[in-house]
């Protein structure tokens, strides 16, 4: 049951009270577990995702503030708010075809959603933490900001952008109290990987019902999708007060994926 962040008995960590979060992709899966965490955390939130029905779900708590946009229109991203202490860059969307075949559309798409939005908010708040001394980013990536898989160009070519992105904020931030981390989990059980199954059922050759054994769970040790809370948890950790000095990193939650 998530924390309402205006309840007289915040949660004993409060750690982020006063803080203001933004976080993007927040209607479903990932972005919306840590809409929850970061709530229950004390924070206000900004909950940025085009699904605006979606968003919805955040209507019984009162520290979101849900805001509709796309993303993929980059120059709509001066509207949303800059002031704005912690960053959570988490939209995203797949598409699963050979290079050969692949869309170059879908591939643009997706790497200004996936690389060119979070460079533009990064720009875009930055300004307030360096005044403020004081900012967390934090950037969902992959198991696939660290390794490949066939059939996933324009994903992966996006997350290994973002992880060098965020190392190169981290870098410049530092000065001013600014970290900036990657969170890199396996497959998590969100809408994102239900609606590939069916592509890459299609891309391996094989039945719907063997994609998850057979290519999702195939390079981890741990044989389970990983459940969004788990994300959230580690996200709000690299903006808690225990991680000061953690930045420039990628935190590994692929079950053993790049243990290989």
């Amino acid at each position: 049951m998530p924390h309402d962040a205006s309840s007289p008995n915040p949660p004993a960590d409060a750690s982020l009270r006063g803080r203001t979060a933004l976080v993007t992709g927040a209607a479903s899966g990932i972005g919306a577990a840590c809409v929850e965490r970061l709530a229950a955390a004390g924070a206000a939130v900004v909950a940025v995702d085009r699904d605006e029905a979606g968003l919805k779900r955040f209507d019984q708590l009162p520290a979101v503030e849900p805001l509709a946009c796309d993303l993929a229109d980059l120059d709509g991203i001066t509207d949303l708010p800059a002031a704005v202490d912690i960053l959570v860059n988490n939209a995203g969307v797949q598409h699963v075809a050979p290079i050969e075949e692949f869309p170059t559309e879908r591939f643009d798409l997706i790497l200004a959603l996936m690389l060119q939005s979070p460079f533009r908010l990064i720009r875009h708040v930055l300004p307030h933490m360096y005044a403020g001394g004081w900012g967390r980013v934090v950037n969902v990536s992959s198991a696939h900001g660290l390794r490949a898989s066939a059939y996933k160009s324009a994903y992966v070519s996006a997350k290994h952008g973002l992880e060098g992105l965020s190392k190169v904020v981290a870098l410049e931030g530092a000065a001013h109290g600014v970290t900036s981390n990657c969170v890199n989990p396996a497959y998590v059980r969100t809408p994102l990987v239900e609606k590939q199954i069916a592509d890459q059922a299609a891309a391996h050759g094989i039945e719907e019902s063997e994609v998850v054994n057979e290519v999702m769970l195939a390079p981890v040790a741990v044989k389970r999708l990983i459940e969004p809370g788990e994300v959230a948890d580690l996200v709000a950790f690299l903006c808690g007060p225990s991680s000061a000095s953690i930045t420039g990193a990628a935190y590994t939650m692929d079950g053993g994926w790049t243990a290989h």
